[in-house]
């Protein structure tokens, strides 16, 4: 899944009073995941559901009403279109972005019911935040509950040692919606993937980690 994929913004809302610079930074999208997400579904035979408007217009990874839903400041770049917004004009978003996506990712989900399902979530981050230099490559993000998140871990430090964090960047500490919504009362298996941004900012590179992604997610589902 690709809660941050996209980077749309509904026209009556004049792009939020954001300039194009900053719509191409992280603060709008994830990004490289469009472009991953669909090389690893065709690659593992899987299913990508991915968002295509930007996390400023709606945060689909943030529960309906939770801090971060609607940001009014994003990473030093105040978000004018998102202040001083009404009940109202907030559940239209919902009605037109939050639900439809998560109701997309729902009916797949009951698609597959009674086959072996692990949902993968997939995020990117910026390699510097805040003039703090990421190290990380990759980073697993879980809640200490997930057999195949452990194994993807174990699988990417066997080839990267600390380069792939544990809970790294970001941690799962109940900011998370996405994964949480639909893995709980399903009981799935469960990966949060983060996926550093300067290694899949084009195609290229897109086309080179999903080639070391493919074998290391597959041959995760065998060491649980």
């Amino acid at each position: 899944m690709g809660d941050h994929a996209g980077r749309a913004i509904p026209a009556s809302l004049k792009r939020l009073g954001i300039s194009d610079a900053e719509m191409e930074r992280h603060i709008a999208w994830d990004i490289g995941v469009e472009g991953l997400g669909a090389l690893l579904a065709e690659q593992l035979n899987a299913c990508f559901v991915r968002q295509t408007y930007s996390r400023l217009v709606i945060d689909c990874n943030r529960r309906p009403g939770a801090a971060g839903s609607v940001a009014v400041e994003s990473d030093g770049c105040a978000v004018p279109g998102n202040r001083g917004l009404g009940p109202a004009d907030i559940q239209a978003r919902l009605d037109e972005i939050y639900t439809p996506y998560q109701d997309a990712i729902a009916a797949e989900l009951d698609r597959r019911e009674g086959r072996r399902t692990v949902f993968i979530a997939l995020h990117s981050f910026t390699p510097s935040m805040q003039g703090f230099d990421r190290p990380w490559l990759y980073g697993v993000l879980h809640r200490e509950d997930s057999p195949y998140s452990q194994a993807v871990l174990a699988r990417l430090r066997a080839l990267i040692g600390e380069a792939a964090g544990d809970n790294q960047p970001y941690s799962m500490d109940g900011t998370d919606n996405t994964v949480p919504l639909h893995v709980d009362p399903r009981g799935l298996e469960y990966l949060e993937l983060e996926v550093r941004q300067d290694l899949i900012a084009d195609a290229a590179g897109q086309a080179r980690v999903a080639a070391f992604l493919a074998p290391v997610l597959t041959g995760a589902l065998g060491a649980q």
